[in-house]
């Protein structure tokens, strides 16, 4: 996994929705479960929010826990 698509993830805002604004990271499970059902967005958005459901879904929140207290 590449380390700055982690970072990303952190510092990158949900441009759009419910929660928009929201760190890609701390976007709740529910809803990057919503969107992988329906279909994740196209380009680098995308990419971070399946990169976060995979943690998530994985039960290895504690990467992104390290990486926000380390940023």
């Amino acid at each position: 996994m590449n380390p700055e698509i982690l970072k990303e993830t952190i510092t990158t805002p949900m441009p759009f929705g419910k929660y928009q604004h929201v760190k890609i990271a701390d976007l709740p499970i529910s809803y990057l479960e919503w969107f992988a059902s329906k279909g994740f967005p196209k380009g680098k958005l995308g990419m971070l929010m399946a990169t976060v459901y995979e943690i998530k879904s994985n039960g290895l929140d504690e990467i992104l826990h390290t990486l926000k207290r380390i940023n």
